[in-house]
C-alpha cells in the first residue's frame, strides 16, 4: 500500500481516533479501528523465544539459544534459518511483532543482559542482526531492532544519562542499527536511557539519523512504559507509545496538539507509519492469515539442536575431544548445571519451554547401551531456590502436580482458582473486589532436614508451612523498573526443618495493591549438601571414569535484565569442583554454561574446555552431538574473554551523578585490550573446532577506491584429520593516521568447510563502512586516503597474514 492510499485511509479519521491508534490497547496489543479495517496487532518479547500475550507455564514456546550463542556462530544463512523458526512461533501464537533483536553492544563484561546482545563488535553484531530480521520479516513478522540506542548495561537503565561522543556513537553504538535498516526492519524500539541529556523517546536521534539519514520508513516505538512526558516525545519522532490504556500521550496528547504544541502533521505521520506496518504484517483489510506451524516439530529439534553444536566454542582442546564412545566403559558427569542448565537468560524475554534436554540427558541418551553414566552433582552452586513446580508439589485440591492460585477479595472468599503448574506466577485478569492473590501447594520432600522457603514481589506478603508463618511483612519496591516489579521481583527467604516424606501444605499470600507489579514468586530448595562430602563424591565418581564431563555456570540472577552483574565468578564451589575433577582425571572436559564472560581460572589444568552459552531447550542433545564427535564446535567467540575482571580494560556501568561516560570511545571490545596491551584469556574471534588450518596464501587488492567494497580471498589447508570448518577474519589497521583509530578493527569474514587435507577458498568482502570515520567537525562520513594494514587470521590476536592496501579518492 503505497502513501497515497495510507493518506486516504488517514483522513477518515478523527484526531481523537488518530491519537488512539499510537497508544497500546493493552500490554501487548496495539488499538484497531474499524473504520478503516484496522485490527489490533500483537506484540511478543524475543529474541530466544516468542512468549505470546500470556505469562502461563502451559502455553509453552520453542526455545532458541541465546542471543550471545547467535552471535558466536558467525553463520549468517543459519542465523536467518532461526529468524524464520521465530516467525513461525509468533504465527503460532497469533504475534505480529517480535521484539527482537537486541542490537546493544557487549560493552562491558559485566553487562547483566550481555545474553540478550550479539558482539562486542558493531559489524558482527549488524551483520547477525541483519539476518535475524531477514528471517524473521520474509515470513510476514515484524522485527524490532532495539534498545536505540546506549541501552549497553542495566544500573539505573530507567534513568541513565549515557555519554559519548559523536563519532563513537555513529561508528560504534548506532552503526548495528544502521545495518538494520538497511535489513529493512520494520520497527525501532527507543530505549529508557537517556543520550546527551535527552530520553531517548524525545531524542532527536530518533529524527536523524534514523528516519532522515538512514531512510527508516517504518514503526519507532517505545520500550515498555519509557515514555513519560506528552508533548517532547509527541514532538519527538516516536511513533508508538507502550503499553496501554494509560499512557502519557491518549487524551493528553489530544490536548497538546489542540493547544499547538504538537503539530497534528506529526500525529498523521506517525499514524502513516503506523498503517504503513498493519499492512505489511497483514492487518488491513484483506486481513492477510499466515501459516500456522505445528509446534515443536522433528525439523525443529533436528534445527535447535544444530545451532547447539553451531554456537559452542570450543576454548581448550588437549586431544580430549571429541570423545570416541567406543572407547568408554564408565563416564562421570558432575555438576548440578548438567542435571538443571541454564537455558536461558532472566528477564522480559524469557519463555517457558517444557521440553528441555539436559546435558546428563544428553549424554545418557547418547551412551546407551555403550557405557555406564555416572552423576554426581558436587557441591551446590549457590543457584536461588527454584519455584515450585511439577516435580516434587501437587494442588491441595485436585492432587494433580503443581499448584493452586487463588484469587481472594477483602475478607478472604474466593473469587477465582485455577490448577497451575509453577510457582512463578503472573496474575491473570482478575474479577472484581480482587484483593489477594494466593498460591497453595503441598510439597512432598524427599529430603529431611532444614529446607529454605521464599516468597516474591513488592507489597503485603506471607509464608506458611503446615500453618507456621516463616514471612510475614510489607515489601515495599525500591525500583519501578519492569522486569524487576513484573518479572523477577526479590525473594524473602526463610527455613523450616522437614521430614523425609511427609507432605507439608505451603501457602503464599501477596495483597494487590496498584504500582507493586502482577509478579508471585514461591520457592523451596532443600537442604544443600554438605561441600566436602558432595566434592569428594565427585572426585571419587571422575577417579573411576574413563572421561569426565563437568558442566558449571551463572544462576538465575547473576545474568538478569535489571541488573548488571558485580563480578565475573562462577560462584559456589565451582571453581574448587572444576580443579579438583580435572585432578583426578586428565581426560576432564569442562562445559561453560554462562551467556556471558566468566572467569575461568583452571582453564590450563582441564583437558578441554566447551562453552555453549545458554543453549536453548535442546542444549543436552546438541551438547552430545559435540561431545561425542557427530557435530563440530563452530562458534567463534563474539566478544572477547579476560582472564580476570581486573584485567578488562573497560568495565564500568554503574553512573555517576546521573551520568554514564563512555570514555573509552571507539575502543571496546578486542580494541581495548589492543590499545591496553593487555593479553586476555581469549580473544574476540577465537574457537578452535576439531580440526587444523593452514592459512595457504591470500589475494588482497593492493588498490581500492574510497567508497566502493574490495574482496579478499584467502586460501586456506585443513591440516587436520577431519572434516571442518574454518572461518576466516580479515582486521584493518591504520598506523599514523591522522584522526584517532583502535589499534587494529575487524572487518569482516568469510567461513569455509573442508575435507581433511583438501584446500577451500574463503571470500571476505570487504564493505566501504570499514574504511570511514566519522568527522565531527564536519557532521559526516569521510574515508582517509593513503595505506591501511590488512590482516587476515583466525582471531583479533592470531593473524595469520599481514599486508598493505592503498585507498584512494573517488
Amino acid at each position: 500500500m503505497d502513501d497515497e492510499e495510507l493518506d486516504r485511509l488517514i483522513d477518515k479519521l478523527t484526531l481523537g481516533q488518530k491519537v488512539r491508534l499510537l497508544t497500546g490497547a493493552t500490554t501487548w496489543r496495539t488499538a484497531g479501528e474499524a473504520a478503516i479495517g484496522l485490527r489490533e496487532m500483537v506484540t511478543s518479547d524475543g529474541p530466544a523465544g516468542v512468549r505470546g500475550e500470556a505469562w502461563d507455564e502451559r502455553r509453552t514456546s520453542v526455545l532458541l539459544p541465546s542471543a550471545s550463542a547467535l552471535g558466536a556462530m558467525w553463520d549468517e544463512e543459519l542465523v536467518e534459518r532461526l529468524g524464520g523458526l521465530l516467525a513461525d512461533e509468533a504465527a503460532r501464537k497469533g504475534v505480529d511483532v517480535v521484539l527482537a533483536p537486541t542490537l546493544n553492544l557487549h560493552r562491558s563484561p559485566l553487562g547483566g543482559r550481555h545474553f540478550e546482545c550479539f558482539a562486542e563488535d558493531p559489524e558482527l553484531t549488524g551483520r547477525t542482526g541483519a539476518a535475524l530480521i531477514r528471517g524473521v520479516q520474509a515470513r510476514g513478522v515484524a522485527a524490532t531492532a532495539k534498545h536505540f540506542v546506549g541501552n549497553d548495561s542495566e544500573t539505573d537503565r530507567l534513568t541513565v544519562d549515557v555519554r559519548a561522543s559523536e563519532r563513537t556513537l555513529r561508528e560504534v553504538y548506532l552503526a548495528p542499527f544502521e545495518a538494520a535498516v538497511e535489513a529493512g526492519v520494520w520497527l525501532v524500539m527507543a530505549g529508557y536511557n537517556a543520550v546527551a541529556g535527552t530520553t531517548m523517546t524525545a531524542s532527536p536521534l530518533l529524527a536523524e539519523p534514523l528516519k532522515g539519514e538512514w531512510g527508516f520508513d517504518g514503526v519507532a516505538v517505545s520500550d515498555w512504559a519509557a515514555v513519560r512526558t506528552t508533548e517532547e516525545t509527541g514532538r519527538a519522532a516516536l511513533d508508538l507509545a507502550m503499553p496501554g490504556p494509560e499512557s502519557p500521550w491518549g487524551p493528553s496528547l489530544v490536548r497538546a496538539v489542540r493547544d499547538g504544541l504538537v503539530a497534528e502533521e506529526a500525529v498523521d505521520e506517525k499514524v502513516r507509519r503506523l498503517l504503513r506496518l498493519a499492512d505489511r504484517v497483514g492487518a488491513l483489510e484483506p486481513h492477510r492469515p499466515r501459516r500456522v506451524p505445528a509446534t515443536a516439530s522433528r525439523d525443529t529439534r533436528a534445527l535447535l539442536r544444530r545451532a547447539v553444536s553451531a554456537g559452542s566454542v570450543l576454548l581448550r582442546n588437549s586431544a580430549v575431544l571429541p570423545l570416541d564412545a567406543a572407547e568408554l566403559s564408565t563416564v562421570a558427569v558432575v555438576g548440578e548445571h548438567a542435571a538443571s542448565p541454564r537455558v536461558q537468560g532472566g528477564g522480559s524475554a524469557g519463555v517457558f519451554c517444557s521440553d528441555v534436554v539436559s546435558p546428563l540427558a544428553g549424554i545418557r541418551a547418547r551412551l546407551r547401551g555403550r557405557a555406564r553414566v555416572v552423576y554426581a552433582p558436587g557441591p551446590a552452586p549457590g543457584a536461588p531456590p527454584a519455584p515450585l513446580g511439577t516435580d516434587r508439589c501437587s494442588d491441595p485440591r485436585s492432587g494433580a502436580p503443581g499448584v493452586l492460585l487463588r484469587v481472594l477479595d477483602a475478607s478472604g472468599r474466593e473469587l477465582y482458582a485455577q490448577h497451575r503448574l509453577s510457582g512463578r506466577l503472573l496474575e491473570p485478569d482478575l474479577p472484581p473486589g480482587a484483593h489477594t492473590v494466593e498460591i497453595g501447594a503441598l510439597l512432598s520432600p524427599r529430603q529431611a532436614g532444614e529446607w529454605t522457603f521464599g516468597v516474591g514481589g513488592f507489597g503485603r506478603m506471607t509464608l506458611t508451612v503446615d500453618g507456621r508463618t516463616l514471612v510475614d511483612g510489607e515489601f515495599p519496591g525500591d525500583t519501578d523498573d519492569p522486569a524487576v516489579v513484573h518479572v523477577n521481583p526479590p525473594v524473602h527467604t526463610a527455613r523450616a526443618v522437614l521430614s523425609a516424606k511427609r507432605p507439608v501444605h505451603v501457602v503464599a499470600r501477596r495483597e494487590l495493591v496498584p504500582g507493586r507489579g502482577r509478579a508471585t514468586v514461591v520457592t523451596a530448595a532443600p537442604p544443600e549438601p554438605d561441600p566436602a562430602t558432595a566434592l569428594g563424591d565427585a572426585v571419587r565418581a571422575a577417579r573411576g571414569a574413563d572421561a569426565a564431563i563437568v558442566v558449571v555456570g551463572t544462576t538465575e540472577h547473576t545474568e538478569t535484565e535489571g541488573y548488571d552483574r558485580a563480578g565475573l565468578s562462577l560462584g559456589g564451589h565451582q571453581d574448587e569442583l572444576v580443579r579438583a575433577v580435572a585432578a583426578a582425571n586428565p581426560r576432564t572436559v569442562v562445559v561453560v554454561n554462562s551467556g556471558g564472560p566468566v572467569e575461568l581460572p583452571w582453564r590450563e589444568e582441564a583437558g578441554a574446555v566447551l562453552l555453549t552459552w545458554f543453549p536453548g531447550q535442546e542444549a543436552g542433545a546438541g551438547l552430545a552431538d559435540v561431545l561425542f564427535g557427530l557435530a563440530e564446535p563452530g562458534g567463534r567467540l563474539p566478544t572477547t574473554w579476560a582472564a580476570s575482571l581486573a584485567d578488562a580494560p573497560v568495565t564500568r556501568t554503574r553512573p555517576v551523578d546521573g551520568r554514564l561516560d563512555y570514555t573509552e570511545g571507539l575502543h571496546i571490545g578486542h580494541r581495548a585490550w589492543l590499545r591496553a596491551g593487555r593479553e586476555p584469556a581469549y580473544w574476540f574471534g577465537h574457537g578452535l573446532g576439531y580440526t587444523t588450518w593452514e592459512y595457504v596464501a591470500v589475494d588482497a587488492p593492493a588498490h581500492v577506491v574510497a567508497g566502493e567494497p574490495f574482496t579478499v580471498r584467502v586460501t586456506v589447508r585443513n591440516t587436520g584429520a577431519r572434516a571442518g570448518r574454518e572461518v576466516v577474519q580479515v582486521y584493518l589497521a591504520r598506523p599514523g593516521s591522522a584522526v584517532e583509530r583502535p589499534v587494529r578493527w575487524f572487518a569482516g569474514h568469510a567461513a569455509v568447510r573442508a575435507e581433511a587435507g583438501r584446500t577451500a577458498s574463503a571470500e571476505v568482502v570487504v564493505g566501504p563502512r570499514a574504511l570511514r570515520h566519522w568527522s565531527e567537525a564536519d557532521h559526516g562520513w569521510s574515508t582517509e586516503p593513503g595505506p591501511y594494514r590488512l590482516l587476515v587470521g583466525r582471531s583479533a590476536g592470531d593473524p595469520r597474514w599481514e599486508g598493505e592496501v592503498t585507498v584512494g579518492g573517488l
